[in-house]
C-alpha cells in the first residue's frame, strides 16, 4: 500500500469551521453482517422490507436539521426502490455505492470484486441520474488482506473511497492503515477517507459512528469528536444505517444473542442523538472532503 496523506489545507484551520462528513449506509435490516449466518440472501426477496420507510425517516431528519449527507447505497436497494434514489438526490444529497448485495470484499476474488462494483453502480446511476463517484465497502472490509482493491476502484474511476476502519474489530479492521486521508494507489488521485478513530495514548477507539453512537452515552461520542476536530485538525468521517432509527422493525428470530444485542439496543435514542450531533458540530457530504484533496493531489 502507498501512503500519501494529503494535507487539507495549509495551516491549522479552526475547530469550530472544520466541516465534517456525514454518512448513511443504505441498506435493508435484514442484510447486515450481523444476520449473515441467519437470513439467506436468496430469501431477501421475499421479507417486507423497510429501507424505503426508514431512510425516508432519516431524509425527514436531515431535512430539519438542514445538513447534508452521503447516502452509501447498495445496488441491490437502488434496483428495487428507484425512486427512494430520485429522493435523495433531489434534496440535495450525495448518491455513492455500497456495493451490490453487501457481500465483504475480503470474501471476492479481485474479478468478482470489479463485477460487484460495476453491476451496483449501473443500479444506482440508471435509478439516480446522476454519476456515482464515491464507493464504502459493506462492514469497512478493505483491508491488509485486499490489496488489489483499491486499484481496481481507481481503475473504475471513482474519486475516493471511505472502506478502510483503522482499527482492530471483531467484524473489520485495518490497524496498521492511516487514521486520516491518505492516496492508496501509487499514481491515482483517488482518495482513501477512514472512518473515524480517536487516540487516546496508545489506544484507539472507534468515534465514526455506527453501534459505538447508538449504544454508548453521547457525551463520548461528543468528547471523540471534539479531540478530532480540535486536537487532529481534521474532519470526522461519521456514519449510521437507516435501520438505526427504526424501533418498529422485525426481531430476527434465531439470530445469535451477541448480534441481536448488537443490532437492536438504544435504536429508540438514535434519532434524538443525531439530532444533537447536528447541533454540536457541523456537517456536510463526503464528496465536499474528498473532492477537494482529490484535485490539489492529481498527478
Amino acid at each position: 500500500m502507498t501512503v500519501r496523506e494529503p494535507s487539507l489545507e495549509t495551516g491549522r484551520p479552526d475547530a469550530r469551521r472544520i466541516i465534517n462528513g456525514l454518512s448513511v449506509d443504505v441498506e435493508e435490516y435484514f442484510q447486515v453482517g450481523a444476520f449473515e449466518t441467519t437470513i439467506a440472501k436468496g430469501d431477501w426477496d421475499s421479507i417486507k422490507g423497510r429501507v424505503e420507510h426508514n431512510t425516508g425517516m432519516v431524509l425527514d431528519l436531515f431535512a430539519r436539521c438542514r445538513v447534508k449527507a452521503t447516502f452509501f447505497t447498495l445496488g441491490w436497494v437502488a434496483a428495487r426502490h428507484p425512486a427512494l434514489i430520485q429522493r435523495i438526490v433531489a434534496e440535495g444529497h450525495e448518491i455513492a455505492s455500497h456495493g451490490w448485495d453487501h457481500a465483504r470484499v475480503f470474501t471476492m476474488q479481485p474479478d468478482q470484486f470489479r463485477a460487484d462494483i460495476d453491476k451496483a453502480r449501473k443500479a444506482i446511476e440508471d435509478a439516480a441520474g446522476v454519476a456515482v463517484t464515491g464507493y464504502r465497502a459493506p462492514s469497512f472490509s478493505i483491508d491488509a488482506r485486499t490489496p488489489w482493491a483499491h486499484p481496481i476502484l481507481a481503475e473504475a474511476g471513482y474519486a475516493y473511497s471511505s472502506s478502510v476502519a483503522p482499527i482492530a474489530h471483531d467484524h473489520y479492521g485495518w490497524r496498521e492503515a492511516p487514521r486520516f486521508a491518505f492516496h492508496p494507489v501509487e499514481g491515482a488521485a483517488m482518495i482513501e477517507l477512514p472512518v473515524t478513530t480517536v487516540e487516546l495514548g496508545s489506544r484507539r477507539f472507534g468515534a465514526g459512528g455506527g453501534g459505538f453512537f447508538r449504544i454508548l452515552p453521547y457525551p463520548l461520542s461528543r468528547w471523540a469528536l471534539n479531540r478530532v476536530n480540535g486536537h487532529d485538525r481534521q474532519p470526522a468521517i461519521f456514519y449510521f444505517h437507516p435501520w438505526e432509527v427504526d424501533s418498529d422493525q422485525p426481531r430476527v428470530a434465531g439470530a445469535p444473542l451477541r448480534s441481536r444485542l448488537r443490532h437492536y439496543t438504544q435504536l429508540s435514542a438514535m434519532a434524538d442523538k443525531l439530532e444533537q450531533l447536528t447541533r454540536d458540530f457541523q456537517w456536510g457530504r463526503i464528496d465536499e472532503i474528498a473532492l477537494p484533496l482529490v484535485a490539489a493531489g492529481r498527478p
